[in-house]
């Protein structure tokens, strides 16, 4: 028999060792995932349920979003989207259904900076579901065969949506078309005992139909302007110079302004307002008076109900140059 005599020197194996760490490492970010969602179950007001299965949904429910691939597009680990879903359970309905709501938010960076502007802050109010312990989460675009994933997939969608505007005019219009379609396959989703399930026209203002339909539709397209504009032209450009970032988000509140002239009671810009408020109000409290002025009067105007709350941004006068980034 013969006798093989196979010996490799401790250079190449410290190459070898070398590509397989890279190879890995490529891999790993060639199939990053696009989202870093936190999920969030809270199930305090149900006293006598098994809490092992809230434990076991949110695991369950961190793997769909985390570790599905949403889009055809490559993330690397460090510009996946920061998200969270929290799930609030108010009623257990049956052995394995569930009546409750939702929150969703999500967070951009901005260009050369530590912070982070919230894009998303929703609250959904119709959020009834099915679930059972170790049965296996699936999701198909084609029909509603499950509310919590077709919920959870919708908004993912969502959330991609608004993150891609963020940066390009209209990048998201696919994210968009592809939550349309979820919403179009649900509306004969079960609403049992005449609950409102989210996905109908007449059953809200401010509901999961009504949101895709504003973003798409051509009357409002001055919202999408809005969304990249504030973002790209204002928020990144603060680390050049914050002066005429800000000058630029000024402008495109003028957006919002036209928006809400053509109809007052929008989701999207409600939506807007609940994500922005408090993040415009610092930004235009380092202003000038005049661009103060403007500002409350645009912001006033599209969200009468906190007039008084936008007055705070008169309170502080800049008269130097800032360079601040931390809003």
């Amino acid at each position: 028999m013969p006798i093989f005599n196979f010996t490799v020197n401790l250079p190449t194996m410290k190459h070898l060792f070398s590509f397989i760490i890279l190879t890995l490492l490529t891999l790993q970010l060639s199939f990053a995932q696009e989202l870093r969602c936190n999920i969030s179950v809270n199930s305090n007001k149900l006293t006598s349920a098994n809490k092992n299965v809230f434990r076991s949904m949110q695991m369950d429910l961190y793997e769909f979003m985390n570790n599905r691939k949403w889009t055809k597009y490559t993330f690397s680990t460090n510009e996946r989207i920061e998200c969270s879903i929290t799930i609030q359970i108010n009623k257990q309905v049956s052995s394995d259904e569930y009546e409750g709501t939702l929150n969703i938010q999500s967070k951009r960076p901005v260009f050369n900076s530590s912070y982070k502007s919230t894009i998303l802050n929703i609250q959904d109010e119709y959020f009834r579901f099915k679930y059972q312990e170790f049965q296996s989460i699936e999701f198909a675009e084609t029909g509603n065969k499950d509310n919590l994933t077709s919920v959870l997939a919708y908004y993912a969608f969502v959330i991609l949506g608004f993150d891609f505007d963020s940066y390009s005019l209209n990048g998201g219009t696919e994210f968009f078309e592809r939550a349309r379609q979820i919403v179009n396959e649900s509306q004969n989703a079960a609403a049992v005992g005449g609950t409102k399930n989210g996905w109908k026209s007449f059953e809200s203002d401010y509901n999961r139909f009504w949101l895709v339909d504003n973003v798409l539709n051509k009357s409002y397209a001055p919202f999408r302007e809005l969304m990249y504009s504030y973002h790209r032209k204002g928020l990144d450009s603060m680390a050049d110079g914050v002066e005429a970032g800000r000058a630029e988000i000024a402008e495109s509140l003028r957006l919002l302004q036209k928006v809400f002239r053509a109809r007052s009671r929008l989701y999207i810009t409600q939506l807007f307002i609940d994500s922005k408020s408090s993040e415009m109000i610092n930004i235009f409290s380092q202003s000038f008076t005049d661009e103060q002025n403007r500002v409350v009067l645009i912001l006033s105007e599209c969200d009468p109900s906190n007039a008084s709350k936008y007055e705070q941004i008169k309170k502080n006068t800049t008269t130097t140059t800032t360079t601040s980034t931390d809003y």
